[in-house]
């Protein structure tokens, strides 16, 4: 969980230029148009599912930390709602605490699944409690797109203007 937080802390105090934010302001903008409880639940679990490969999980995570800060950096430089509050902020949201749990156990197994293959070479014994965590992942994360599509919901419903 550390070590997704770390990447979304670099990622979200990173400069960007002009043309650069406003490309990414357009893609992501593109990506989110039409998204509703399930689009969140399907990209979450896409991302997390990818973190329990074997070392390129760990990877993935980082990246994924990355860019979701790199993300909030250009939504909230145009956004007075977003403009002077930290980027953690968002990380301690209830789903927000629930995706980076959920990414923080998916990147640890990957870790030790990576460890049990090279050093030890016993990771069929890892199967279960694998699949086990997974389910985890899967009920966590349903449950977070649930809470975040509330959210999103309330505050479309006070004609509060959250485009980038």
């Amino acid at each position: 969980m550390v070590v997704f937080v770390v990447a979304y802390s670099i990622g979200a105090g990173t400069d960007i230029n002009r043309g650069d934010a406003e490309n990414l302001r357009q893609q992501f903008n593109e990506q989110v148009e039409d998204i509703d409880q399930n689009g969140i639940f399907m990209n979450n679990l896409r991302i997390s599912l990818g973190m329990f490969i074997p070392a390129l999980g760990i990877g993935l995570g980082l990246f994924s930390g990355f860019s979701t800060g790199l993300i909030f950096n250009v939504i909230a430089e145009n956004s007075p709602l977003l403009h002077n509050i930290s980027p953690l902020v968002i990380l301690i949201t209830p789903f927000g605490v629930m995706e980076i749990f959920a990414y923080g156990l998916a990147m640890s197994r990957s870790g030790m699944l990576i460890y049990q293959i090279v050093k030890k070479k016993q990771w069929k014994e890892y199967i279960i409690p694998t699949i086990i965590e997974i389910g985890i992942v899967i009920a966590i994360l349903l449950i977070g797109a649930s809470i975040e599509w509330q959210m999103i919901t309330q505050f479309d419903g006070q004609n509060v203007d959250l485009s980038v």
